[in-house]
């Protein structure tokens, strides 16, 4: 008669068995994330919110808001912090909702209309709080579109009313939203 026997794995050995199966699951998720596009977002522009109009400086401010946009949405795209929805095909559904309020920003549900009417899953819209001709901030929301929850905001001051103090906050707001969403996979989503 032939004796059968059993053996129990060691448990050293389950345990590799075990982290072996656990880092492999971890990482194909981790290369299902990486290889994910980022999430559509919309940007529906600066606005310049004043406390003290200059009739002078009116045109050399609207063309630094369509310069920050620009600056924005180049560094969104290169850093792969969202795919940027091109709002040419939408422009005349933005106008129509833009023109009804005073300011785009201040009205949640104006905003989620545009990016419900262009289909994307987050938007943002900007404004810059000029209190002088020293004193200003760049500030941006970003909504989710479905739920209508607020992803981020971030705001950044700025000294001086010029192309280069503009750029630089424009381009410190995003590189910390980067940094950030480093650190947090989930930062602004």
């Amino acid at each position: 008669m032939t004796a059968v026997v059993l053996r129990i794995p060691s448990v050293r050995f389950s345990l590799v068995v075990l982290m072996s199966l656990t880092l492999s699951i971890a990482f194909s998720a981790a290369a299902r994330a990486a290889d994910a596009a980022p999430p559509t977002l919309a940007m529906v522009g600066f606005e310049l919110l004043e406390d003290h109009p200059d009739p002078s400086r009116h045109d050399a401010q609207q063309a630094r808001l369509k310069m920050i946009e620009d600056e924005f949405r180049l560094q969104i795209g290169q850093r792969g912090l969202y795919t940027l929805v091109d709002n040419a095909p939408h422009q005349a559904l933005i106008d129509r909702v833009r023109g009804g309020v005073e300011f785009l920003y201040r009205c949640p549900h104006c905003v989620d209309e545009i990016g419900a009417g262009m289909g994307t899953r987050y938007i943002a819209a900007g404004w810059v709080q000029k209190v002088s001709n020293l004193i200003l901030n760049v500030n941006i929301e970003i909504r989710e579109v479905a739920t209508n929850r607020v992803a981020l905001v971030k705001s950044v001051d700025m000294r001086g009313n010029n192309d280069e103090s503009w750029i630089r906050a424009i381009r410190f707001l995003v590189r910390d939203m980067d940094e950030k969403r480093q650190a947090n996979p989930r930062y602004g989503l």
